[in-house]
C-alpha cells in the first residue's frame, strides 16, 4: 500500500484511467450485450450510456486526486510570511497528502527562520542604538557642555555688545545639547531600566504633549504582571513608534495611551482622533508587527470609531490563578 501511495502523480493518473478502461472492457466482455454488424439504435444507446459512465467515473476519480492540488495552489498564492499561520488543511492519506504535508512543513521552517532572523536583527538594532546613544552622551554631549562653559566664561570678560552675541550662541548651544539628550533618550530608553515600563510610557506621553501640543490621555490600570525585559522593551518600542506616527502623520488633537491586562493578555492601546498613519507609516507598522512576533504577541492597526487610528498590541503573559 505504501509503495502505491509513493508512486508519482503521472503513474497514479495512468493507473486510474487504466482501471476505468479495464472495468469498461470487463463489463463489455462479461455482459450479454452484443453489437450487430449494423449498429441498432438500442445498441447505440447502451454504448452511449456506457461511455458516459466511464467518463464520469474517470472524472470523479481524477477530481479526488487533483482537487487538493488546486486548493494548495490557492494557498500558495495567498501565503504572506508577514502574516504567518496560514496552512492548507491536509486530511486523509490521498495522493496529494505528502505534497501538502511537505508544503506545510516548509512554511513552518520559513516562519521559524524568519522569526529567529527578525529577533537577531532587532537585537542588533538595539545594541547599535545603545552604542550611538552612548557616543552622543559621552562625546557630543560632553563637548557641547564644554562649549557652554567656555561661552559662559567668555561672556564675563567680553564687552556688552559681544556678550549679547555670545548669549545667542550659548542659547543655540544649549538647545542643541537638549536635542542631543532627547535623541539619546529615544535611542536608549534609560528610564525604562531605571523607573519601569509605566514611567517610561508616561515619559513618552509627556514628551509628545510637550513637542506637539497634543492632549494625551493615559490609562494605566494597576495589577499588571511582572514582565520580562524583552516584553517591556517591545511594549515600549511599539508605543514609541505609534506615538511617533501620530506626531508625524495623524494631525491629531487627542491621543489615548492605555496599558491593561485582559485575561492572559497584556494589552497596549494607542488611539488618536486624527487622519491616521496611512501608508506613510507602513514600514513602521511592519516593524511593530515584527517586534510583537518576537515575544509571541500580535499587533493590529485599525480605524478608530469616530475617526482616527487605533494601534492594539496584545502579548500573552499568562493567566492569574
Amino acid at each position: 500500500m505504501d509503495r502505491v501511495l509513493s508512486l508519482p502523480l503521472f503513474w497514479r493518473v495512468c493507473a486510474i484511467n487504466g482501471a476505468v478502461f479495464t472495468l469498461g472492457t470487463l463489463a463489455l466482455v462479461l455482459s450479454p450485450a452484443t453489437v450487430s454488424a449494423r449498429t441498432l439504435g438500442s445498441e447505440m444507446l447502451v454504448l452511449a450510456v456506457g461511455l458516459v459512465v466511464i467518463v464520469v467515473l474517470n472524472g470523479m476519480l481524477l477530481r479526488a486526486v487533483l482537487r487538493p492540488l488546486d486548493e494548495l495552489r490557492s494557498v500558495m498564492a495567498a501565503v504572506d510570511l508577514r502574516h504567518p499561520g496560514r496552512r492548507h488543511a491536509s486530511a486523509g492519506s490521498g495522493p496529494a497528502h505528502a505534497l501538502v504535508a511537505g508544503f506545510n512543513a516548509m512554511l513552518d521552517r520559513l516562519e521559524q527562520e524568519r522569526s529567529a532572523s527578525t529577533a537577531r536583527i532587532l537585537q542588533a538594532q538595539e545594541a547599535e542604538r545603545q552604542r550611538i546613544a552612548q557616543e552622543l552622551h559621552d562625546e557630543v554631549g560632553q563637548s557641547l557642555t564644554a562649549v557652554l562653559l567656555g561661552l559662559t566664561q567668555a561672556m564675563r570678560d567680553a564687552s556688552p555688545e559681544v556678550a549679547r552675541e555670545l548669549e545667542l550662541v550659548r542659547e543655540t548651544t544649549r538647545t542643541s545639547l537638549e536635542e542631543v539628550r532627547r535623541i539619546a533618550q529615544r535611542l536608549r530608553p534609560g528610564v525604562l531600566a531605571d523607573l519601569g515600563l509605566l514611567n517610561a510610557l508616561s515619559s513618552l506621553a509627556s514628551d509628545l504633549a510637550a513637542r506637539t501640543g497634543v492632549t494625551v490621555r493615559r490609562g494605566f490600570l494597576p495589577g499588571l504582571p511582572a514582565l520580562s525585559p524583552e516584553v517591556e522593551l517591545v511594549v515600549y518600542r511599539v508605543a514609541q513608534e505609534a506615538l511617533t506616527n501620530v506626531a508625524r502623520h495623524a494631525r491629531a488633537s487627542t491621543v489615548e495611551v492605555g496599558l491593561t491586562r485582559r485575561g492572559g493578555l497584556l494589552v497596549l492601546r494607542v488611539a488618536d482622533d486624527g487622519l491616521g498613519a496611512g501608508e506613510a507609516a507602513g514600514a513602521g507598522v511592519q516593524g511593530m508587527r515584527e517586534r510583537a512576533e518576537t515575544v509571541g504577541g500580535t499587533l493590529e492597526l485599525r480605524p478608530r470609531g469616530g475617526g482616527g487610528t487605533e494601534v492594539l498590541l496584545e502579548v500573552p503573559v499568562g493567566r492569574t490563578s
